[in-house]
């Protein structure tokens, strides 16, 4: 996967790929739907967001994949100030994260394996260079019969494993997912979390906001949990403040 070569060759301090310091967010001119939050995310940790509806989970998410901008505050991505990026870097660190959307966001005129090659496609790989890769990896979540199935034949837990495919083809840094299980049943929902525990194995920092409290206590992952777009706790979910 290509790298920024506008990248500073300093390391990131303290090992963080997303760091937040007093960061705030607003669309338009409502509320602030995000307010004044502070950590940060060490390379190759995993993560969930939990709150309420209306807490903030989805919008902390798109702060990360740069979908949207801090009203007051400082965002660092892999060590620099997303501030001063302009668009000719913005593109480099996009690339190096992968987002799993709540709707999917599928192509359906295109097949299942066209839907996951997607990403090398934009960055300019060639077909006979990802095809293999990709066939693999559709395989490895359980698609290897519906690779060529378009998307509106899939199964919901399928189109799910579809999205998962697509959003880790690139081999991100940095795994986001918006409430990955909402749309299948317990069973799926616990091999989809099984994926995200291997992808987090294999080096990638994994972030997932969810509603799911059975899928965080059974990961025994930390939390990072918003209530009215604020930062209340951080950590092992049991030792949360009442």
């Amino acid at each position: 996967m290509s790298r920024n070569p506008y990248a500073s060759d300093a390391p990131e301090a303290d090992d963080a790929v997303v760091r937040f310091d007093d960061v705030s967010m607003r669309y338009g001119r409502e509320p602030e739907t995000l307010r004044d939050l502070s950590f940060s995310l060490p390379q190759g940790s995993f993560h969930f967001v939990t709150g309420p509806s209306g807490a903030g989970k989805t919008s902390l998410l798109k702060l990360i994949y740069l979908a949207a901008e801090p009203s007051r505050g400082l965002l660092h991505l892999f060590g620099q100030n997303v501030a001063e990026t302009g668009p000719d870097i913005r593109p480099f660190l996009r690339r190096r994260i992968g987002v799993v959307f709540q709707e999917f966001r599928l192509l359906d005129h295109m097949s299942a394996f066209d839907n996951a090659a997607v990403p090398l496609r934009i960055a300019g790989h060639r077909p006979d260079s990802y095809r293999q890769d990709v066939a693999e990896l559709l395989a490895w979540v359980g698609l290897r019969d519906r690779m060529h199935a378009l998307p509106p034949t899939l199964a919901g837990g399928e189109k799910q494993r579809l999205a998962i495919a697509r959003a880790v083809v690139g081999r991100p840094d940095i795994l986001l997912a918006d409430e990955p299980t909402g749309n299948v049943d317990h069973e799926m929902g616990l091999r989809i979390l099984r994926l995200f525990l291997e992808l987090n194995r294999l080096g990638a920092t994994v972030l997932i906001a969810t509603h799911d409290q059975d899928l965080v206590a059974r990961s025994g992952k930390p939390v990072i949990h918003l209530e009215g777009g604020r930062l209340v706790h951080m950590g092992l979910p049991g030792l949360a403040r009442p």
